[in-house]
This record gives structure tokens, C-alpha cells and sequence, in this order.
């Protein structure tokens, strides 16, 4: 006899909650508040990872039995570090279920998160332990955070008691390479894990509602898997997690560049940029509509001086001063802290949405060359656009116009000057200023 599709189906998911149940039921029944960390931040912090509670082997990276792995749909970038989380929630404690917008923990539930990063570009599978990080729920319904630094042999790693950068040296196809990690200090892990990000920042519905593999090789739903744990505080029925947000992968080419831009968004900048955080026009929560986010064409608190700036400028990266800032290592990058490297994919996939959004098309900053500096020698200055288009530039420093010099021929320096040039072209939006500083000594 045959049995029908939806009595199979039916077997199948009884059959991953008996899973489900025994293979988490040590966790349910033994999982302990805080593990070994004290209830509030000002408590005695272990100086070790190992006296913790998180690790029963540090050295082999086996985890307590107490905590349960989990991946997010769209990670942080950690200047391209790979990471490696669990979590631990207070044996009886529920965590208060929301469909969208934050989660809330019980007290003494503890975030774990190992940073790793490839050391040679051409060995990507090779890891370099760098960090564990723990967050508290601590008694008093805050959060805190601590930084473990590991030891080059993996024998355990060390309580950090401030911040610090390290230069670390990758190997590449052509040498060396430097790249700075920061470590950061408790104060450090506050400044993004704030009551209004809601403490806990990827730990929510959007970023789990996704599948993941455990470490017995069964793949699930992760809201699905915590639900038949019995850890939320009410019951989600199939109909609901069918209804649920989930933010898209960037890799994900069934999902929108939309979608897939403001998941990245939501992921990297919504934990400061909603209402009531910090000072800026827009919301990049995923759950926030688009029109309601002031995202394209939203007007900006500092402009870097770029006329036209908008939060996200349609069809226009050089005006868009979200993309701007996250484009660079400069010192007004965002987000501004614990980032050394751009996020090339990311950018890319920003770039992508920003010149799909409808908008005339938009001439690029006049190319100067050679590069501003200090010249013991007179310079010819070259100016480059694309072709039809007419560059107009002043050595004053002000901005040019129409109505300031046309660009003709090679411009010689012969004593400090600012040259700021900006290219016009019929049926195209006039480019942002360009500018190079030359100076002239010995």
C-alpha cells in the first residue's frame, strides 16, 4: 500500500522532532544560566576562554553541551573573517518570540561567537583562530560583553582587558599582505549592543528563518528547529513560519537586488541607523518598507560636500553617500568601528541596486592626473572624461561651473594650487567635483 504525499510528509516532520528532541535534550535539562560568567559585568570575568563554561575542550574546539549552533542569513561583514556561533539558553527559560523587530532573552542566556580568518589566500580552508566573544544577558536586563584572544597553538585563549589592533600577515598569489584585526573592548561591544538595537543585534526571526546543517547532518529550518525545542515562548504553527520575513543571502539570484540590498543594510547598519539611534535620516531595518525608509533619495545629514548628496542617489553611486561611506577605509567609513577592509561583494551588490533604480544617466569624476602630492618640479596636469563630455576646472579651490575655465590642454603647476575639475554633457547629470592638492618643496 502507498501511503499519500501528505502522510510521508507528516511522518518526516514527526520524525526530525524526535530528532530534534533527543538530540538537544542535554541542553534542555542542563543548560545553566551564564555558564561560568558572572550575572553582571562588574562580577569576577574568568581570564581564560576555558574557565568559562562555553568550551569542554578548547584546544580541540569542542563547545559546551549546552549550546546550540546557529548561522544568520546575512552576517555582519567582519572584515572577511569567517564565524562560528552558538548559544545558550537558561534550562526552563523562554525567549520572547517576535515575528519581526527583536527578540528578548531570559536572563543568563550566552552568545558565543569564534572569529576565524584565512591566512593564506591561497590555502582558503586553512583558519587562523583570532577571537571568542561572549554576550551576557546579564540580571539586571542589559547586556555585556567580553573579548578572548587566542594563543597562536590553540591551547586557550586570554581575557582582553582593553581594545587592540593586530597586524596580521597574509599570503597572497603576488606576497605579503598586512591586514589589521581589532579586538575590541567590553566598552567597545556597548557602543553597537544598545538598548535600542534591542541588546541581542542577529539574533532574530529575518536572520534564522533559513535552514541549517547540525553537526549530525540533519538540515532544518532553525525557527522551526528552536520551536520544537520548546524555547520561544509560544508556539509558531507551520502557516505562520511560511509568513515569516527572511533576509536574502547576497549570493541569493532568486531574490531581488532590492530584497538583497536591504537585507545587506539591515544586517550592517540597522543595529544604529532606525528611530531613536543615531543621528541620521534614514532606517535601514529590513521590516521598515522601503517608502517608509528614506533610503532612495532621502536628504543627508552631512553632505561631504557633494551637491545633490542623498542617502541613496537613483542611478547615482558618486551621490550616493551611504555607498560612499561604506566604500572606503577612510576615516568617516561606516560602520566606523572594528572595520579595516572593504566588503568588495557588498559593495558590489549596493552598486548593483543603486544604478538599477531609475534615473538619468551620470557622468563619473574627471580622472586627474598625476595624483596630488609634493613636487620638486613643475607639473603638466591631465584631466580625462568620458568621450563628448566637457571638463571645466579652477586652480582656486572653489567649485567649479560653466562659467570657470575649459579644459583644453595639459594645465602646468609651478607653485601650490588646489585643482578641482567636474565634467558636463547633454542628457547626462553633471559629475561630482574631483580635486587634487599639489604642492611644491624641496
Amino acid at each position: 500500500m502507498t501511503l499519500p504525499r501528505f502522510s510521508i510528509l507528516r511522518a518526516t516532520r514527526v520524525t526530525l522532532i524526535i530528532f530534534f528532541a533527543l538530540q538537544f535534550f542535554s541542553f534542555i535539562a542542563t543548560a545553566s544560566a551564564y555558564l561560568k560568567m558572572p550575572e553582571r559585568a562588574d562580577g569576577p570575568i574568568p581570564k581564560l576562554l576555558s574557565q568559562t563554561g562555553a568550551f569542554q575542550a578548547v584546544r580541540s574546539f569542542a563547545p559546551d553541551a549546552a549550546l546550540i549552533p546557529y548561522a544568520l542569513n546575512v552576517p555582519f561583514w567582519s572584515d572577511g573573517a569567517e564565524k562560528v556561533r552558538w548559544v545558550s539558553v537558561p534550562a526552563h527559560q523562554k525567549i520572547k518570540f517576535a515575528a519581526t523587530g527583536e527578540w528578548v532573552f531570559p536572563c543568563g542566556t550566552v552568545f558565543v561567537k569564534t572569529f576565524f580568518i584565512a591566512t593564506n589566500e591561497l590555502q582558503p580552508q586553512a583558519l587562523r583562530r583570532l577571537e571568542t566573544r561572549l554576550l551576557v544577558c546579564d540580571a539586571s536586563g542589559g547586556v555585556y560583553g567580553v573579548t578572548y584572544k587566542w594563543r597562536v597553538d590553540n591551547s586557550d585563549a586570554d581575557l582582553l582587558e582593553t581594545n587592540f589592533t593586530e597586524t596580521i600577515p597574509i599570503q597572497t598569489a603576488n606576497g605579503v599582505r598586512p591586514q589589521a584585526w581589532y579586538y575590541p573592548s567590553r566598552a567597545d561591544c556597548l557602543t553597537c549592543h544598545t538598548a535600542n538595537a534591542g541588546y541581542v543585534l542577529g539574533v532574530k526571526t529575518r536572520q534564522l528563518n533559513g535552514d541549517f546543517t547540525y553537526p549530525s547532518g540533519v538540515t532544518e529550518n532553525q525557527l522551526r528547529a528552536w520551536n520544537q525545542l520548546g524555547l520561544f515562548d509560544k508556539k509558531i504553527s507551520e502557516v505562520d513560519l511560511s509568513h515569516f520575513p527572511a533576509l536574502a543571502k547576497t549570493t541569493d539570484a532568486t531574490r531581488s537586488l532590492e530584497d538583497r540590498a536591504r537585507s545587506y543594510l539591515d544586517a550592517n547598519c540597522a543595529n544604529c541607523h532606525r528611530p531613536h539611534g543615531t543621528v541620521a535620516y534614514f532606517d535601514a531595518r529590513y521590516d521598515t518598507p522601503l517608502a517608509q525608509q528614506n533610503l532612495t533619495g532621502g536628504r543627508v545629514l552631512i553632505d561631504e560636500r557633494i551637491d545633490g548628496a542623498r542617502v541613496i542617489a537613483p542611478n547615482d553611486c558618486w551621490r550616493s553617500i551611504l555607498f560612499m561611506r561604506a566604500n572606503t577605509t577612510e576615516a568617516f567609513k561606516m560602520p566606523p568601528l572594528a572595520r579595516n577592509t572593504i566588503d568588495d561583494a557588498g559593495m558590489n551588490l549596493l552598486r548593483q541596486w543603486i544604478e538599477s533604480l531609475p534615473g538619468a544617466p551620470v557622468l563619473p569624476p574627471p580622472e586627474i592626473s598625476p595624483r596630488g602630492g609634493n613636487f620638486s618640479q613643475p607639473v603638466e596636469v591631465i584631466l580625462k572624461s568620458e568621450p563628448g563630455a566637457k571638463i571645466y576646472y579652477t586652480l582656486d579651490g572653489t567649485v567649479p561651473t560653466t562659467s570657470d575655465l575649459l579644459y583644453g590642454k595639459p594645465i602646468r603647476l609651478t607653485a601650490p594650487t588646489i585643482v578641482r575639475a567636474k565634467a558636463f554633457k547633454p542628457g547626462f547629470t553633471k559629475s561630482i567635483t574631483a580635486k587634487e592638492i599639489f604642492l611644491f618643496g624641496r
